[in-house]
């Protein structure tokens, strides 16, 4: 078993938040009136993409009826629906829709987490909820030992994400905020594709794309599609 497998394998085994075993087993079980006829994933959400990759996307915790439901993270709800758009115009992915696993979605040099797995009541992981998953992705971050840019969606993940690499002083936060690390890799800040803020015009899709733009100009050219991409962890 590789690297990303066996942590893929622990990720979906985990039960060490009592809370969000209950709550997402809960939403699998009751489900949403549009998905009833769906069978919920509800478990933890590993990452997804290229094992090769140069740009990691890390955002907050699974959706109660997005990537709880797929089993895929950032799939199945609104805000995946501008992620991996966004993706697909930087050209990052091969095709601009993430609906399950088995689409036929390959990312190219991107790979997608989260700083916590399961999906949270109200969106709202705890402190140590979030200590508590961490770890999974430190060990993601080890093993994709060729990322040299990371995109965090919105605040939580930014702040989860310095508290990993225990950046002092902490870099700020902001929509298109960019802060070169010790070791030469570049952290871009981003709002959250949320609702709340694509709804409210906060978060505006040029101004999405124009984050994924810079990774791309940090990273590497445009690849040919002709080759599908390295094989994805889902």
């Amino acid at each position: 078993m590789d690297v990303l497998a066996s942590i893929t394998a622990d990720v979906v085994a985990c039960r060490a938040c009592p809370r969000l075993v209950a709550w997402r087993e809960q939403v699998a079980a009751e489900k949403r009136a549009a998905f009833r006829a769906d069978e919920y994933w509800g478990r933890p959400v590993p990452g997804f993409g290229d094992p090769r990759a140069a740009l990691l996307v890390v955002g907050l915790a699974p959706a109660a009826h997005g990537g709880n439901r797929t089993g895929r993270v950032f799939t199945g709800d609104r805000s995946g629906d501008w992620l991996y758009r966004a993706l697909w115009r930087a050209g990052f992915a091969n095709q601009p829709t993430s609906v399950a696993p088995g689409d036929g979605l390959v990312l190219s040099g991107a790979y997608v987490s989260a700083a916590v797995r399961c999906a949270p009541p109200a969106n709202r992981p705890t402190p140590d909820e979030r200590d508590r998953c961490l770890p999974y992705l430190a060990r993601e971050l080890a093993a994709l030992d060729r990322v040299r840019v990371i995109v965090a969606l919105g605040r939580f993940a930014h702040d989860a994400f310095c508290g990993l690499l225990a950046l002092r002083p902490r870099p700020p936060f902001g929509h298109g905020s960019e802060h070169v690390l010790v070791d030469g890799r570049h952290l871009l800040g981003s709002f959250h594709p949320s609702q709340q803020n694509t709804f409210t015009g906060k978060l505006t899709e040029p101004a999405f794309d124009a984050v994924f733009t810079r990774a791309r100009e940090l990273v590497a050219p445009v690849p040919d599609w002709g080759g599908r991409g390295q094989a994805q962890s889902q």
